[in-house]
């Protein structure tokens, strides 16, 4: 399966973009956001992909980041979740702000993206709802603030939270929060402290 490209930017459109890579053009369809981090055309760009098969069609879908793909596989799974709606949440919602959704259950943030109603925007929080903090927003994607990406002492402090017994959502929300007010560089105690105070209350 082909994970990644790296190449030139050939052409672009509404939903997808061209990239030259050795003189093949992959065409690779993606999100608004993706669209909007890939240079103008010309530059080099990197994008994580899947490739997604189906009994009449066969295309490769284009992420800026490996958790913006893990969101996209996330997102399919759920019934009802075809790429294209994928596609369209990810493009309206960063992933710190789709992890936020999931994990405070706000299905009106997720009725932002086009075509996606109350009905598909709540059986998609309820879903995803225990899976939203074992995924890492992707930093620099979204210009939202309030989630942390989770590596290093973060990720650390999240699992130190689940080991006490708290789910994987509320530990990732919790440890978010606390790495937002103590800044970058905190430490993993001072994480793990802040994070507990929080989840617990």
């Amino acid at each position: 399966m082909i994970a990644k490209l790296s190449g030139r930017l050939d052409e672009t459109g509404m939903d997808w973009a061209i990239i030259d890579v050795g003189g093949v053009g992959y065409l690779v369809h993606c999100s608004a956001r993706t669209l909007s981090t890939l240079g103008e055309r010309g530059e080099g760009c990197t994008v994580f992909t899947d490739l997604q098969v189906s009994e009449n069609d066969m295309r490769l879908i284009g992420f800026a980041s490996g958790a913006e793909r893990d969101w996209f596989r996330l997102l399919t799974a759920v019934q009802g979740v075809g790429s294209k709606v994928a596609l369209a949440i990810l493009s309206a919602l960063a992933t710190d702000e789709l992890q936020r959704a999931c994990a405070q259950q706000d299905a009106a943030m997720v009725t932002r993206a086009n075509g996606v109603g109350p009905k598909l925007a709540s059986r998609i929080v309820n879903e995803l709802k225990d899976k939203a903090g074992a995924l890492p927003a992707a930093p620099g994607v979204s210009g939202a603030v309030g989630a942390a990406p989770l590596g290093g002492a973060n990720a650390d402090a999240v699992s130190a939270l689940e080991n006490l017994g708290f789910k994987p959502a509320i530990a990732a929300s919790a440890v978010a929060h606390a790495a937002g007010e103590l800044g970058e560089g905190a430490e993993l105690n001072d994480l793990v402290r802040v994070a507990l105070k929080r989840a617990a209350g």
